[in-house]
This record gives C-alpha cells, sequence and structure tokens, in this order.
C-alpha cells in the first residue's frame, strides 16, 4: 500500500500550491509489473495501479491550470534492484547470476538494460514547460520487452 499511499499523499500536499501558480508537472516512477505480469510482484503491481487510476483521475483536472501528472513505467534497468532481483531468481533456479542474467537480456528486444539516464531524459522532456498538454499518461520505457514477461 506504501507504493500507493505515500505518492498520493505527496500529490495531494503539492498540488494546491502547483494550481495555485498556474504550473507544475508531477512525474511517478512506478514500474512496468502494473502492465506486465512478474513473477512475484502481484500484490506490488496491484498496489500500483491504484496510484494509476488515482492520477487518472486528478490529472484530468489539474491540467486546466497547466499543472500535469505522469507515470513512468520502467521496466530493466541497470540497479541495484535488479541485481537483488537477479541473484534471487538465480539462486530459486538453480542457476548462476550471470546465466539468468543472459537470459533476460535475450528476451530483451533491446539486446540490453535500460541505463538510468534513459529514464531520467524522459522524466525531464515530461517536466519540460513544453509537456503542458500532455497528462495522466504512463509511459512504459522498457527496451521493448512488452508484452512479453520474463
Amino acid at each position: 500500500m506504501a507504493n500507493t499511499i505515500t505518492p498520493i499523499e505527496m500529490i495531494e500536499a503539492t498540488i494546491n500550491g502547483m494550481i495555485e501558480r498556474k504550473f507544475g508537472r508531477i512525474v511517478n516512477i512506478i514500474s512496468r509489473t502494473t502492465k506486465t505480469i512478474v513473477e512475484g510482484l502481484g500484490l506490488s503491481g496491484a498496489a500500483k495501479i491504484g496510484l494509476i487510476a488515482f492520477v487518472a483521475d486528478i490529472s484530468r483536472q489539474s491540467i486546466r491550470n497547466n499543472v500535469t501528472i505522469n507515470n513512468l513505467l520502467p521496466g530493466s534497468f541497470n540497479t541495484n534492484t535488479l541485481e537483488s532481483f537477479i541473484e534471487k531468481r538465480a539462486d530459486k533456479i538453480g542457476q548462476t547470476k550471470e546465466a539468468v542474467k543472459a537470459k533476460m537480456i535475450t528476451k530483451n528486444p533491446a539486446g540490453r538494460f535500460g541505463e538510468a539516464s534513459k529514464l531520467a531524459d524522459l522524466c525531464t522532456f515530461l517536466c519540460s514547460v513544453q509537456m503542458g498538454y500532455i497528462t495522466g499518461q504512463n509511459f512504459l520505457i522498457d527496451g521493448g520487452t512488452y508484452p512479453g514477461i520474463f
């Protein structure tokens, strides 16, 4: 539930000031698990879908005041979280981390994991003054893996 309640509370705490100033950009970094089933992450994905529903509603109200709210749905990025996932998966299925990682990479059409800088680029774009007409959207950034699963 923290995946839902905490961002909603943050939005509620900041959006009125943005509306008063007639400018604001909110970008939630959620997860591709809202679109693709990932073993062991069903409850997490379900909670995050609640945040998406909240954003869909409030973003359509706030855009009148040049306040946009969008969501990023990252897939597999080179992070400590991904390394931990790979390690746990390897232990569970009795393979090496390297074998699990290689298999995951071959299932990604990009042939690699994402770099955090690419996610930051999309976030920066959505936060720019030019993006005042995009709101309530969910941007999947996963190297083309959707709708496949690992």
